[in-house]
């Protein structure tokens, strides 16, 4: 006769087999019907089998990365990299990219986390620069003006700087501790993960602007090459979103 505790201890190993196995379902349902996910002939490839990542993987490289890093776990992640010390315009724009394809997810937003992972060291006030303009730079797209279209794409070269007479014109009557408030979380990768990401690529480099999913339990699932398209890559993950219980 099995008791209560056998029961539950029966139903925890379930549990934890089925949480271990649902990544690879998807991966195979996914390859087997690659109509599920309209991206993929376009930009998005597959990581088949999924990559795993462990949470120590990932070290924050600020103070609110640090405070946050617990978010990483249980969500979905939109993943850009950086792989060089330079932030160039098409690694910023697919910062930016990244900022608009979680707000256009809507009532999905809560489930997913965006995350960038800094592969080498840069000077610390180069790297705010960085955050800044990922912070405030879509604000210039409200406005529809040519002028600020014209400030927005001077702003993606690196050499081009947010002062304080910048930043409060782009903050407004806005609450400037609010406006300043970031979602993206900065990371550093192990050793091992690094090697994992670079395998990922099958000896193509890991270039600036590249763009990973990475499901709730840790796994890369997605990759998208520089110059990804935004409304594509919305299309996979709200898929992936629809067909996952996890997260």
């Amino acid at each position: 006769m099995i008791n209560k505790q056998q029961k539950k201890n029966q139903l925890l190993i379930l549990a934890i087999f089925a949480l271990t196995i649902i990544p690879f379902l998807i991966a195979w349902g996914l390859e087997k019907y690659p109509g599920l996910v309209k991206g993929t002939t376009n930009s998005g490839q597959l990581i088949i089998p999924p990559v795993t990542t462990e949470r120590s993987d990932f070290t924050g490289i600020d103070t609110f990365s640090s405070k946050n890093i617990g978010e990483l776990v249980g969500h979905w992640l939109i993943v850009n990299v950086i792989p060089e010390t330079a932030c160039n315009e098409i690694c910023l724009e697919a910062l930016l990219k990244s900022k608009q394809l979680r707000l256009m997810l809507n009532k999905e937003l809560p489930r997913t986390r965006r995350i960038v992972i800094v592969f080498k060291d840069s000077a610390k006030a180069k790297a705010d620069q960085w955050w800044l303009k990922d912070t405030l730079l879509s604000r210039l797209h409200r406005t529809k003006n040519p002028g600020d279209e014209a400030l927005f794409l001077s702003l993606l070269r690196e050499e081009n700087k947010l002062d304080d007479v910048l930043i409060d014109r782009l903050i407004g009557a806005d609450d400037k501790e609010f406006a300043l408030n970031s979602d993206l979380i900065r990371v550093r990768p192990s050793p091992e993960l690094l090697k994992k990401l670079t395998d990922i690529r099958q000896g193509k480099a890991l270039s600036d602007g590249m763009l990973f999913l990475m499901d709730p339990l840790g796994n890369l699932m997605m990759q998208y090459d520089s110059g990804f398209n935004t409304y594509k890559v919305k299309d996979d993950l709200m898929h992936l979103l629809k067909i996952s219980q996890i997260g």
